[in-house]
């Protein structure tokens, strides 16, 4: 395959990621918004409505052949220069593609594997971007990657829901009486709420369990700033009741700067 067939979104638009990232040294910001293409190319092929289910596997196979055979030259480089590990490329590659045809997770722990593939697997190439040298770096990575990941699925619940997915074990709904075609059709009981809470906790644990070393405090910069944005997005779904079902949370441009500007001014 020629990987000049393959073509990098050009990620219009200003996530979380993508805002974290413009705080980065000139030096590697470049290098960290072509991964951020890459992340966002590979879960738009995921989540494209106007392609069908096996244009969309069949794009992604080519990709997954494209991380052994041959990338495009500058992502090729990418990897080369930062010592990137081609298998992390390839997770994140196979935990979108799950998001194809998006199937019930059973447990918590078939959750926590999709989450590393798709979220830990993104911040463990991140910290070779960023220059971290402490290997503790990638611990705090895989935690955060958890973290973010499930505060995103709380987050998402209803706009999920609309599009037919539910990405809470169905071991934690049917603990709490709670069937998945509820959730499906927005008309969950009350024993919603307590897997909401329990959603919430499990994330709290794992921002408590993401310490960034002090060698790579700074290195870090970034990430600290992805879990300040997220760590004051969980705080306000929990402060309003969790009303995920019928609202998406999100900070404004002002206060996602405030996160920012606090976390420069941080020490370790």
């Amino acid at each position: 395959m020629n990987p000049a067939d393959l073509r990098l979104t050009d990620a219009q638009g200003v996530s979380n990621l993508k805002f974290a990232l413009w705080w980065m040294p000139q030096s590697r910001r470049q290098d960290a918004l072509l991964f951020y293409r890459f992340c966002r190319t590979i879960d738009d092929i995921a989540d494209e409505e106007g392609h069908s289910t096996a244009e969309k596997e069949s794009l992604l196979s080519k990709w997954l052949e494209a991380v052994e055979t041959g990338l495009p030259a500058d992502l090729s480089r990418l990897v080369e220069r930062h010592g990137i590990e081609r298998r992390l490329l390839a997770e994140i590659i196979n935990g979108c593609a799950t998001d194809i045809t998006p199937r019930p997770f059973q447990t918590f722990a078939d959750l926590e594997a999709y989450c590393w593939k798709v979220a830990c697997a993104v911040g463990l190439i991140s910290v070779r971007i960023f220059g971290c040298v402490d290997p503790l770096s990638d611990r705090c990575a895989e935690h955060l990657g958890h973290a973010l990941q499930l505060t995103n699925i709380l987050r998402d619940i209803g706009e999920d829901a609309r599009r037919g997915r539910v990405y809470i074990p169905l071991e934690d709904l049917a603990r709490h009486g709670v069937d998945a075609s509820q959730v499906l059709a927005l008309t969950p009981g009350d024993g919603f709420s307590a897997v909401l809470s329990e959603l919430a906790a499990r994330a709290r644990a794992r921002f408590a369990a993401a310490q960034f070393p002090p060698r790579d405090f700074h290195a870090m910069l970034p990430a600290r700033i992805m879990r300040s944005i997220y760590e004051k997005t969980l705080s306000r779904i929990e402060v309003a009741g969790f009303p995920v079902l019928h609202q998406r949370t999100s900070l404004g441009s002002l206060e996602k700067l405030a996160c920012a500007a606090l976390t420069c001014l941080a020490r370790h």
